[in-house]
């Protein structure tokens, strides 16, 4: 259900999209939700990166995503335990490749902005509470190989960068059993926004 996608994999140049396309698409997709949205795909990195998209998994403080490559690197990184995307950015992104190619464990339906999730702020995803941490999560060199130059110019400008389009880190708080269709909802935001 990764359809052999790994680490290594490349892109399929045909697929990739002018800057002017992805800048003049993104205007026309619809606004994210800000407070409520949904889990779309949840994802594990297997030995070697082979992608697998999960059903249903119960993500944890101290492993993340079960068996994923985060909990295989010695001395993890808490803030980097799960990458996640903006399902609808993802998509254009991607111009119909497997979403799974991004290498990203979460794709949700909700706004990932800064503006909207500062640092901090908790999301509760299925039934395990999510925290976005503070490292920024930047487009690559893999990147640029799976989805071509234009994306990564494209998720990087620097006016846009506050977007947050090549997604964000969180990293799991409370443990729960999470999968695609689960219901996704902003709990706090971090102090620094003066929101609640």
């Amino acid at each position: 259900n990764g359809l052999g996608i790994d680490s290594s994999s490349v892109g399929d140049e045909g697929r990739y999209l002018p800057l002017a396309d992805l800048e003049r698409m993104l205007d026309g997709l619809p606004r994210p939700p800000a407070e409520r949205g949904r889990i779309a795909i949840v994802v594990r990195r297997g030995p070697g990166g082979l992608r697998e998209t999960l059903d249903r998994v119960v993500v944890a403080p101290d492993v993340g995503v079960p068996g994923d490559a985060w909990g295989r690197k010695p001395g993890p990184n808490p803030d980097t335990q799960l990458a996640v995307m903006q399902s609808g950015v993802a998509e254009l992104i991607a111009n119909g490749q497997p979403l799974t190619l991004f290498g990203d464990n979460l794709f949700l339906d909700l706004d990932l902005s800064a503006a909207n999730l500062p640092p901090g702020s908790r999301v509760r995803v299925g039934a395990a509470v999510l925290e976005v941490t503070p490292v920024p999560h930047n487009g690559c060199q893999k990147f640029r190989s799976r989805f071509g130059d234009a994306a990564l110019r494209f998720v990087a400008r620097r006016d846009r960068r506050a977007r947050n389009l090549r997604g964000i880190y969180m990293r799991v708080v409370e443990a729960g059993e999470i999968g695609p269709g689960d219901p996704v909802e902003v709990i706090s935001r971090s102090p620094l926004t003066g929101e609640a």
